[in-house]
């Protein structure tokens, strides 16, 4: 199986609304082994947010704001990555992962408000980890969990300024 170069493109973010959600995003797409997201709006908020824990937690994961989203996905592709498209209404999860797993380039396509119809003809895989209304935040995180076969779990990350030790009780951190 490829090493994976995994970026999340979140679409439809709303900055009135949707700020701490596409921040959730982003974060939790950076905990569990994507490299970066592309936010197809203009908001510096989610931008500096994800800046600062990159900075204090550590890794290379990276945040751009104010990407057209179909010049993104287009340039994936020609750049040789496919586009998995995160939705309810696509094939099921375990059904498509042995399909998605080979590929060594991946955008995730994660939506906040309704995602154009024209997505779904954009993406090389709808993949629906339920077929229930919930968070686009689960589905990427169940995404990337099945993708990396938890070895996300346990990522280090050597230049962190903080980190925390696992304990049965209590928060226990050390300053780096």
């Amino acid at each position: 199986m490829p090493a994976h170069e995994v970026v999340v493109l979140r679409i439809g973010h709303r900055p009135e609304r949707d700020q701490r959600v596409t921040t959730h995003v982003a974060l939790t797409g950076r905990a569990l082994g994507a490299c970066g997201m592309y936010l197809a709006a203009s908001d510096k908020g989610v931008v500096q947010s994800v800046g600062d824990v990159v900075e204090r937690w550590g890794g290379t994961f990276f945040c751009e704001d104010k990407v057209s989203w179909r010049t993104c996905i287009k340039d994936w592709k020609a750049a040789g990555g496919v586009v998995v498209h995160l939705t309810m209404y696509g094939l099921n999860l375990p059904d498509v992962m042995g399909e998605i797993s080979p590929h060594a380039k991946i955008l995730v396509v994660v939506g906040a408000e309704k995602v154009p119809g024209e997505m779904y003809g954009l993406a090389d895989f709808n993949v629906a980890v339920t077929g229930q209304p919930h968070s686009e935040i689960s589905s990427l995180a169940l995404f990337l969990d099945h993708l990396f076969s938890g070895t996300e779990l346990i990522k280090v990350y050597p230049d962190a300024k903080i980190r925390i030790h696992p304990s049965r009780a209590g928060k226990q951190t050390e300053e780096l």
